[in-house]
């Protein structure tokens, strides 16, 4: 998932990377490579170093790896995870310079904007690892955010969606209580997890990403279809859409819903922590939850969040409550966790290229994917295998999970792919002030739509 901003991107926290300082183990370029762009380097043999926020988890990129390197045993591949608070940071002059990654992740919007001029243009490799018609064969919208002026600027890995709620099954049980699908229904029952001591609904209000995907959920309720429109500069932020959406993002503070210190709190560790600790009965998150309904990693998460003889208990995935009242199916959105990008410099493209292919088009390297249950696999065919997948309480997950993801397949809006860095920002700023009381809805709307026109007249 994406965390920029985003989510479990920041979970860690990393030291920067010393860019300029960082030597690059270099491969000797061998045979002429068989690259469909006649890149540099044998491909299948050498070093290549991939730089990324994501897999958080350093053992998932040594367990990818390993899975590649039973097919390519000749391709020795470095992970060097970066944290996302410093990724921009470290990959600008990293990629501009002769000592950077040859392999390294992208994510749609302000990312691809970014670093996508450093990376091959990588359409030759899906062609000729899944035909022409390649694009039927990959997520379309994972395909679309790693797109730009016609340049496949990364191959998409996996694929997140947001807009969902988890919930503890073991409170609800405990306290007789039913997954809210109102914002009535949300106040009564933080009301009652309140009084038993519990807490309700927790976010980590100070980081944009969760605050976006918050704000895209209550958009979807007000108005189907309204924010992408708002996203693509076809309606404005500051329309009675925009400040409904605000307004019922207030109530989420005034009405008891969000926890407590929301806004000084950041989704990964705290909220994370917090919900995975048992204090809290419901987060706002999204695809990449599903595996914490798994009992390994659900047990090996307790137990990272400091609980000792961690034991797993069932989460259940639930649809964000219809909080305007009008009806409407809060439908969820979501676009390429991350793609795997070559560098343009790279001295060793012929293997890069080799194991983004794998990664991206391979049912080897997609089922490693798929497996994880963090991101939603893009190739087509390929899905969780439920028979070594173990869950907490299979009874009672194992039917809501499957709907849950079989439900992703169809999502066609965009979660950040439509927007720049600048919105994004505009976003945390609009979050806050209306939380914190320091702006109305309308004064907020307002001032985002304005960030929106200065950002469309600087960059065109």
């Amino acid at each position: 998932m994406r965390f920029p901003f985003r989510s479990k991107n920041a979970l860690r926290s990393l030291a920067v990377v010393a860019a300029a300082g960082l030597a690059m183990t270099g491969l000797a370029a061998c045979s002429s490579g068989n690259s469909s762009q006649g890149s540099a380097g044998s491909a299948t043999k050498g070093t290549i170093n991939w730089w990324g926020w994501t897999p958080t988890n350093s053992d998932e990129a040594k367990g990818f790896i390993a899975a590649f390197n039973k097919q390519y045993p000749d391709i020795k591949v470095n992970f060097k995870l970066v944290g996302i608070s410093d990724y921009q940071a470290a990959m600008r002059p990293a990629l501009a310079s002769n000592s950077g990654p040859d392999v390294y992740d992208l994510q749609p919007g302000a990312y691809v904007q970014q670093f996508g001029t450093y990376a091959e243009d990588l359409t030759p490799v899906a062609k000729k690892a899944l035909g022409d018609d390649w694009k039927s064969k990959i997520a379309k919208i994972a395909v679309d955010g790693l797109s730009s002026k016609g340049k496949l600027t990364a191959l998409p890995i996996g694929s997140t969606f947001a807009g969902s709620l988890w919930y503890n099954a073991d409170l609800f049980k405990k306290y007789n209580l039913e997954p809210p699908k109102t914002l009535d229904e949300w106040k009564q029952v933080c009301a009652t997890f309140k009084q038993n001591g519990v807490g309700c609904f927790a976010q980590g209000a100070s980081q944009e990403g969760f605050d976006q995907d918050t704000l895209q959920a209550i958009a979807n309720s007000v108005d189907p279809g309204w924010w992408t429109k708002a996203s693509k500069g076809d309606a404005k932020w500051d329309s009675p859409q925009g400040v409904e959406t605000l307004t019922i993002w207030k109530e989420l503070f005034t009405d008891g819903i969000m926890q407590e210190g929301a806004l000084g709190a950041q989704q990964y560790p705290d909220v994370n922590n917090q919900f995975l600790t048992g204090k809290y009965a419901m987060v706002m998150m999204g695809s990449w939850y599903t595996q914490y309904a798994t009992a390994d990693a659900m047990t090996q998460a307790i137990s990272s969040a400091g609980v000792a003889g961690a034991k797993p208990f069932p989460i259940l995935p639930i649809t964000f409550p219809d909080v305007a009242g009008k009806g409407n199916t809060s439908e969820m959105f979501g676009d390429a966790d991350y793609g795997l990008a070559v560098a343009s410099k790279s001295k060793n493209k012929a293997a890069a290229e080799t194991f983004v292919k794998w990664m991206a088009t391979s049912k080897e390297g997609q089922q490693q994917i798929a497996n994880r249950l963090d991101t939603t696999p893009v190739l087509a065919g390929v899905a969780p295998d439920f028979t070594s997948i173990k869950f907490v309480d299979p009874e009672l997950q194992s039917g809501p999970v499957n709907a849950y993801l079989k439900a992703t397949a169809s999502i066609d809006e965009p979660r950040f792919a439509l927007l720049n860095a600048d919105v994004e920002n505009a976003f945390l700023a609009a979050a806050q002030s209306v939380a914190s009381g320091s702006a109305s809805p309308q004064k907020a709307a307002t001032t985002l739509q304005q960030a929106a026109d200065a950002a469309k007249a600087a960059n065109g």
